[in-house]
């Protein structure tokens, strides 16, 4: 993949920081604690040193310009081929009764305070000028089964078109045939229904709770498991054309069900092949999805990106996708080879696995390095951590923020107000 990414970029007349090497070292940047770009290019320092090369400057200003000219789209490409190609060749005890399921949810990303930012992804509108960050909407869609980020889609947090809705249909073309989908409420709309039939494609939601169920009606199925009948809305989604909207069918048959009281939406109509509380039970993978936003965001520190313009925004977000796939993919790999489930072994383990022996991969060759890797996949094959219930938690944390005062006002004018002991910080 990383050739194919070489053949894709434009070549330039730095010979030290070409396109692969770029690549390389901005992968290391986005799976390292560190993040920097000093330590990218001391790990291209190091990697030359190794090999016997000269050694490169330590001055982060060449690998910067040669980042900034790395192009976008083979990267972007390289994060969807990569997570598609690992969803199609799992193996089909990950699927769910011969379906690949396919997970969708959007989460938010902060940025660094700057003009460029501001007018692509701007702050939330109940802060004050200068006293917020440029926050991005992303919607992805990840495979249950592999693991891997299959299809994002990038948008501004506010503003019309901008909610995950009208993110997630751009994303419909990478579904195929015979997926089931798994999402929140938010997903479960008439519109996205009709779609996800229409390129048949499966689905399963948990219903809004504002949205009652009337259980009498339609064709029972069993207690609290009916078809029932949905008519088109008269208005239409802001995120579809009214052409698209009249091709619509007028209704829509679906399947209600209810287990401990909650109510769900899904496609599956057979309720011997789908029985109501296999699909209750399987509607609780979908959780899995935040907690690999949650591993994306926390463990590989994309919560807050570090570029300055939004072109760098977008190829800083699609180098953190990317190293999560090839994560992923190692995962995979020592799941088939010693006879695992990757979604029961521990990203968290497989990433501190990948970070340190790194260096090391470079010194060796041959069977040496063949048995370093295979020592490298059992070691994540012995990572397991289980299938956990998730038990009901508060949204709050216990360790206390520390006691500094939030900003008022902008930096530049608190700055001058030091200056001025009269006037207060705030």
């Amino acid at each position: 993949m990383l050739s194919q990414f070489a053949e894709r970029a434009c070549g330039g007349r730095d010979r030290i920081f070409t396109p692969l090497v770029v690549l390389k070292a901005f992968l290391f940047q986005v799976l390292s604690q560190d993040g920097s770009c000093k330590h990218a290019v001391a790990r291209v320092l190091s990697e030359r040193l190794q090999s016997g090369q000269s050694a490169n400057s330590i001055n982060t200003g060449p690998y910067c310009k040669a980042r900034q000219r790395l192009p976008r789209a083979p990267l972007e490409n390289a994060v969807r081929e990569s997570g598609q190609t690992l969803h199609q060749r799992a193996p089909s005890a990950w699927g769910w009764r011969g379906h690949r399921v396919v997970l969708a949810d959007g989460t938010t990303a902060l940025m660094p305070d700057t003009l460029d930012n501001q007018r692509e992804f701007p702050q939330q509108g109940n802060q004050q000028p200068g006293l917020g960050f440029p926050i991005v909407r992303i919607v992805a869609l990840i495979s249950l089964g592999a693991g891997a980020v299959l299809d994002y889609a990038l948008g501004p947090y506010q503003g019309k078109g901008s909610g995950e809705s009208s993110l997630f249909s751009t994303l419909l073309h990478t579904l195929q045939p015979g997926d089931l989908l798994l999402a929140d409420r938010y997903y479960c709309t008439y519109a996205i229904m009709a779609l996800l039939v229409h390129h048949g494609v499966q689905g399963l939601f948990q219903k809004h709770a504002q949205r009652k169920p009337h259980w009498h009606r339609g064709e029972r199925l069993g207690a609290k498991d009916h078809l029932i009948k949905w008519a088109k809305p008269p208005r239409k989604p802001v995120w579809m054309s009214a052409q698209d909207y009249l091709k619509l069918p007028p209704t829509l048959t679906i399947r209600e069900l209810a287990v401990n009281g909650i109510v769900y939406v899904t496609t599956l109509s057979n309720p011997k092949r789908y029985p109501r509380r296999a699909l209750a039970e399987h509607y609780r993978s979908r959780w899995t999805i935040e907690l690999d936003l949650r591993s994306i965001k926390t463990d590989m520190a994309m919560e807050r990106l570090r570029c300055k313009s939004p072109e760098r925004v977008r190829k800083e977000i699609a180098a953190h996708l990317l190293a999560y796939n090839l994560v992923r993919a190692n995962l995979n790999r020592a799941a088939q080879c010693f006879e695992k489930i990757p979604r029961q072994l521990s990203f968290k383990s497989a990433l501190q696995l990948l970070n340190n022996a790194a260096s090391q991969l470079l010194l060796l060759s041959g069977k040496a390095l063949q048995a370093f890797a295979t020592a490298l996949l059992q070691a994540m094959a012995l990572s397991p951590i289980g299938r956990q219930k998730r038990l009901p938690q508060p949204r709050a944390v216990k360790r206390r923020p520390k006691p500094y005062p939030l900003l008022t006002r902008p930096r530049h004018a608190a700055c001058q107000a030091i200056r001025r002991p009269t006037n207060s910080l705030r």
